[in-house]
């Protein structure tokens, strides 16, 4: 049975989505024509010593990145049972510029794992603190960007009403509770009936 009515259009694709294919195809050409082309000039036990070198500088740096993110994990915990136990409000902890960009060396780590020399010198790259800083820097402003952007109604925005700037700049999230609402056919005092299966 038909109706009179056109089909949904289909949505569209992102450019995302249409060029990433294009580019790991890319990048996969690259990385083989190169490591043909250094194999060729210094030959494939060298080639095969870059490749285990980076994969276990990879695995070093990965397990270092992990190591930190647990030690910052566990100093949050114990500055938040600190606060808990004396009854003062937790302080936000300090971000200390490259440090604080443990995911991009774990990035780093894992670029290094992956077999291929322009992979490799992405990893390298990312291993030095200014270039973290500076990726880490572009993330924040390009985050908020998108976030300030956010057409009403989208899950964006519904992120950006949930934040709540303190004077000193600091973001809080929050939620509104009112007491002065009417809790609905029933008044505030009386007793609610337990639920029952």
């Amino acid at each position: 049975m038909t109706t009179g009515a056109p089909p949904p259009p289909a949505p569209k694709r992102s450019r995302a989505r249409t060029y990433l294919p294009l580019g790991v195809a890319a990048w996969l050409v690259l990385e083989i024509w190169l490591l043909t082309v250094v194999a060729d000039a210094a030959g494939g036990l060298t080639v095969f010593a870059l490749l285990v070198g980076g994969a276990v500088l990879g695995a070093a740096v990965v397990k270092r990145a992990g190591r930190r993110a647990f030690r910052n994990l566990t100093s949050t915990f114990q500055q938040a049972q600190a606060a808990a136990q004396s009854g003062t409000m937790p302080t936000a902890p300090e971000r200390t510029g490259a440090e604080d960009r443990n995911g991009f060396l774990m990035l780093g780590g894992l670029l290094l794992m992956i077999p291929g020399l322009v992979s490799d010198a992405a990893g390298l790259l990312l291993l030095i603190p200014p270039v973290r800083s500076f990726l880490g820097r572009y993330a924040d402003r390009a985050a908020e960007r998108r976030i300030n952007a956010a057409p009403p109604g989208s899950l964006q925005d519904a992120f950006q009403q949930a934040r709540i700037h303190r004077p000193d700049g600091k973001v809080v999230q929050g939620e509104v509770i009112r007491e002065d609402a009417a809790r609905g056919p029933r008044g505030a005092d009386e007793d609610r009936p337990p639920l029952t299966p």
